[in-house]
Parts: structure tokens; C-alpha cells; sequence
């Protein structure tokens, strides 16, 4: 007999900030309005309150231990979940609860999904049996076409197991026409720029591996050869502890002189809005990104981008040579690469009005037709369909 109203039970560590967090929401909200029940455990974070808003249930949970005991004690603790709260499906984010998901979803005989969301790193033997629980589940989403190339190598894994569901852009929350002066203007407040400052934003986590470093040297050149002018470079991003870090990117402003064009402003909450107000968005990532959320919300936002050539942004942004110039979505440079940076910056702070708002057109169009929040959504309740024998997707409103 068919299940009428499936449980899905997703598991990831925090609720914070995060493309894997923000689905984590997304998902639980299209259970809901596809008829069935979603729970989520997690520690916790600014983003859980939007669980219970979309109807879902938040459960605060030690999802994040990475103690092998605290591991297998959650494994007991999800399984007797599994089988109080007739749990019908889990899914897994992250890898340390992605673990305790296994045992649990395998001991209760229960289907088990993961979603590959990073290009982790595997240094060791130890490290990449530890990252392989996230090919594991009886079907694994990945990202991208990247992401799922990585799984085959790394792993081994069948590609008739391994589901390509992109990150999806919600186009209607990603809207130029919906983004009110008021939100605008406040953001240009907090970020004291001028009437007239063109905005570089590069919303991002303060990590090394984010780039930062490579944008404050591109400001450099563009500033010494005189084609910085009244550019204000918002490196908007947590910290997230790495307070270290974000002191040394401090003193690579001052020591480029760069202290009136570049500020570090913290966690940006409205992305939105800040994609609005600026001239171009950069992700200068050194290290490849399973799938760059940052590049389709520009894209999407009618914002100019530039990405590192790695990963999947390559399959995100239309960028020459692999697409003639009046299909361009954006610019591709090569990772690291402070000088090509600069002269992609150069070119897309130039650009005419008539140039920036073709570029807009083309590029808000491709990601709605090939990188939505509704396909993602559409997509992945048919991947607990193809494991419940349910009809999520035929009932999502």
C-alpha cells in the first residue's frame, strides 16, 4: 500500500549560513506542500526558525560531533526516531551525522539518501574513508556534473546511482523588480557607499580557500594602474572563527593602501538586495566549488559575475571561448590569478548600459530555465518517490 503521508527526515550539523543548509530548508518546505512530514535535526542556527515556518519540524540534535562515540550513540538515538516517529526516508547533508543517518536508516531498514555538497578534501586514506559515507546512499545527488565526476572517481560509485539535481535560485525571491529602494538603500547605509560608488561584492565566508586574497590583489593592480576609481569592495562574509584569517586580510588592505575601497562588513543577510545594489559579483575560489551558489544568484539578479574557472562554475556561467560573446553570461578566470581577475574587472565595470542590461537578460534567463529553485525541489521529491513508491512530485502545490 502506498504511503499517503511520508516522513522524511534530513539530517545535517548547523542551520546557519550554507548552500547545504539553505536546501535543507527548501526541501523540508516542498515535503510540506507536497502532503508529507518533514523533520530536520540539526544544532541549530539563524536559518532553523524557517523550518517550523514552512511547516516543517525542527529537532535540536548533536548533529555535529565528530566523536566516534557521540557518532554511534546517534546512530541509537536516530534509529529509535526512525521507529517513534514512523520515519519513512533520511537523508543526509554532511558527514559526520551522515554516519550516524547510515547506521540508523540501514539497522531500520529504512531508504537512505545523501547529498554530495562539497568537493571535501582528501588528503588521506583516513580522511577520504571518512568522506565516502557521502556516496553511500541508495541514491546520491550531487550538485553538478562536476560533483558527480568526482563521486565516480573517488568512489567508484554506479552513475545509475548517482542523481545530478542542481543547487536551485528562487526566482522570484532573486527578482530585480521585487528588491525595494528602501532595502537597497539601507544595505548602501551599512556599508557607507557613497552616491555614485560602483559595488564589487564578493559574498563568501572568510576562508582562504574563498580567494580574498586574490580579489584585495586584483584591487591593487586595478587601483596602481589607476582603473579602480570610486569602487567599494565588499568582501561580505563570517568569519566563522577564523578570526586569524580575517586579520590577516586587514592587513593585506592596509598594506595596499586599499582602506578606502575595501570593507569586511560580516554575514550579509540580504543577498538579494546586496546583488541589487552592486555593478559586479565575484567567486575567486582557489579551490573547486561543487556547485557556487553565488554565480547563478548574480546571474540570475541581472549582476555581472566573475568565477574561477574550476568546479562547477563552468557549467553555471556562459563564458567565452566555450560560448560566443552575445551568449555570455559572465567571465571565467583562472583561479589565483590576481591579474586576469583585475582585467575581467576592468571589462565588467566598463560595460554600457546597453552591454550590462543584454548581459542581464541572457543571464537571468539561463539560470531560470536551467538552475531553479522549483526544479531542485521538483527533482529531488522524485528521488524519494523512485525510493517510497510515493507521488510527492505529482502532489507538489
Amino acid at each position: 500500500m502506498a504511503l499517503t503521508r511520508p516522513t522524511i527526515l534530513q539530517i545535517i550539523p548547523e542551520l546557519d549560513t550554507g548552500g547545504a543548509e539553505l536546501s535543507a530548508v527548501e526541501i523540508a518546505d516542498a515535503i510540506v506542500r507536497a502532503g508529507g512530514r518533514a523533520l530536520v535535526l540539526s544544532e541549530g542556527g539563524r536559518l532553523a526558525p524557517r523550518i517550523t515556518a514552512t511547516g516543517g519540524e525542527f529537532v535540536p540534535f548533536a548533529a555535529a560531533t565528530k566523536n566516534p562515540a557521540r557518532i554511534l550513540w546517534n546512530a541509537h538515538v536516530i534509529r529509535q526516531m526512525i521507529e517513534n516517529e514512523g520515519v519513512d526516508l533520511v537523508h543526509a547533508r554532511s558527514r559526520a551525522p551522515a554516519w550516524s543517518a547510515m547506521l540508523a536508516a540501514r539497522r531500520a531498514g529504512k531508504p537512505f539518501v545523501t547529498t554530495y555538497h562539497g568537493a571535501y578534501n582528501e588528503k588521506t586514506r583516513l580522511k577520504k574513508a571518512y568522506n565516502a559515507i557521502m556516496a553511500k546512499g541508495d541514491t546520491v545527488i550531487a550538485n553538478s556534473q562536476y560533483t558527480k565526476r568526482l563521486i565516480e572517481e573517488r568512489y567508484g560509485t554506479p552513475s545509475d546511482r548517482i542523481r545530478v539535481i542542481y543547487r536551485g535560485v528562487d526566482g522570484s525571491k532573486f527578482d530585480p523588480a521585487v528588491i525595494s529602494e528602501e532595502r537597497k538603500a539601507a544595505l548602501r547605509a551599512r556599508w557607507r557607499a557613497a552616491p555614485g560608488t560602483r559595488i564589487v561584492l564578493q559574498p563568501a565566508r572568510l576562508t582562504a580557500w574563498k580567494g580574498q586574497s586574490t580579489v584585495i590583489e586584483a584591487a591593487r593592480l586595478l587601483k596602481a594602474d589607476n582603473r579602480l576609481g570610486n569602487t567599494l569592495i565588499v568582501l561580505a562574509g563570517d568569519a566563522q572563527g577564523r578570526d586569524s584569517y580575517r586579520h590577516r586580510l586587514e592587513s593585506e588592505i592596509r598594506a595596499a593602501g586599499l582602506e578606502d575601497n575595501i570593507i569586511l562588513p560580516g554575514h550579509v543577510e540580504d543577498v538579494a538586495a546586496a546583488l541589487a545594489v552592486s555593478h559586479l559579483a565575484i567567486v575567486a575560489s582557489v579551490e573547486p566549488e561543487a556547485f557556487g551558489r553565488v554565480a547563478t544568484e548574480a546571474q540570475v539578479m541581472g549582476c555581472p559575475v566573475i568565477a574561477t574557472d574550476i568546479g562547477a562554475p563552468p557549467e553555471t556561467v556562459a563564458a567565452p571561448p566555450k560560448f560566443k560573446a552575445e551568449e555570455a553570461t559572465g567571465w571565467l578566470v583562472p583561479p589565483g590569478d590576481a591579474s586576469k581577475l583585475a582585467a575581467a574587472m576592468a571589462e565588467a565595470l566598463s560595460l554600457t548600459p546597453d552591454a550590462r542590461a543584454a548581459l542581464a537578460g541572457r543571464a537571468r534567463n539561463r539560470v531560470l530555465q536551467n538552475f531553479s529553485l522549483e526544479s531542485m525541489r521538483l527533482d529531488t521529491l522524485d528521488v524519494y518517490d523512485r525510493l517510497l513508491g510515493t507521488q510527492l512530485r505529482a502532489s507538489y502545490k
